[in-house]
């Protein structure tokens, strides 16, 4: 997610975050969609192991693209709980503390620099994720100026921090499998989540939410990192779309796969399905 700049120059705006689960009736996630060819169904789930299907990452058992709420039993929801509140505090303190380090004490003024998940959630944002699949956590506030006393490479470097720590949380909930402290397991459980079950989808929505905010468009994390890396004329196509970020996004998200090309799909779920399965395998 991104960082709120205290510049002035562009105002602060939420983070969109996301989840492998429908927005909306009869929509399947593009990142997550499978070629009409795949012989797996939803409910082969937790019957197999993913990399047994074709196509890119095997639908959830709780995930279902006619209902976004009447699957939600107890297992799903609490794990979905528990993944999401460690992710969008860790991320979001991995942003502050990396501030801090480079000399900007704005997110400690400003309560940041904690990893009390009321510090970082929005209320609104949180809430629409657990209900819909697609929401937000409170943006940190930083001064570039302070970054860049520092060193010209402080607000890309801050940026990043974000999604390398869903990165780091991935690899962390995966070693007790490469370990084999824990199979993989394909059930759920009946009122908690089985830690098996769990561990899975925390790796896997991680993974989702790193590629996802790496993603080049305002205001995700990946267009300050992308900002430092481009040249002078590539920096000013960055500002100048940058009002319009939004937008694209929910364009890219929503509109372009009804054309009939997923461009999340090779962006966000081609390279989470096979990270996860370097981790988990």
């Amino acid at each position: 997610m991104d960082e709120v700049s205290l510049s002035g120059s562009h105002p602060p705006c939420p983070c969109l975050v996301t989840f492998p689960d429908s927005l909306q009736k009869g929509f399947s996630p593009i990142w997550l969609r499978r070629p009409a060819a795949s012989t797996c169904s939803t409910n082969d789930y937790h019957a197999q192991p993913r990399s047994t299907c074709r196509g890119l990452y095997h639908l959830p058992q709780w995930y279902n693209q006619n209902t976004m709420l009447q699957d939600l039993n107890p297992p799903v929801l609490i794990a979905r709980i528990l993944t999401l509140i460690v992710a969008f505090t860790i991320h979001e303190f991995a942003h502050a503390w990396t501030a801090e380090q480079l000399g900007d004490g704005t997110p400690r003024l400003n309560g940041r620099l904690t990893l009390n998940p009321l510090a970082h959630l929005d209320i609104f944002g949180s809430l629409l994720l657990l209900l819909t699949g697609f929401g937000y956590a409170k943006p940190v506030p930083v001064n570039p100026y302070a970054l860049r006393r520092r060193t010209p490479a402080g607000m890309m470097l801050v940026a990043a921090a974000g999604p390398l720590s869903n990165l780091l949380l991935a690899i962390l909930a995966a070693i007790p499998f490469k370990l084999g402290l824990i199979s993989l397991n394909y059930s759920i459980g009946t009122f908690l989540p089985n830690i098996s079950f769990l561990l899975q989808e925390f790796v896997f929505i991680n993974l989702i939410l790193l590629f996802f905010n790496l993603i080049p468009i305002y205001p995700l994390d990946g267009e300050k990192v992308a900002e430092y890396f481009l040249p002078p004329s590539g920096q000013d196509t960055l500002m100048r779309i940058r009002p319009y970020g939004p937008m694209i996004l929910m364009a890219l998200l929503f509109l372009l796969p009804m054309t009939g090309f997923n461009l999340f799909t090779y962006l966000v779920g081609w390279p989470a399905n096979r990270i996860y399965t370097l981790l988990i395998r």
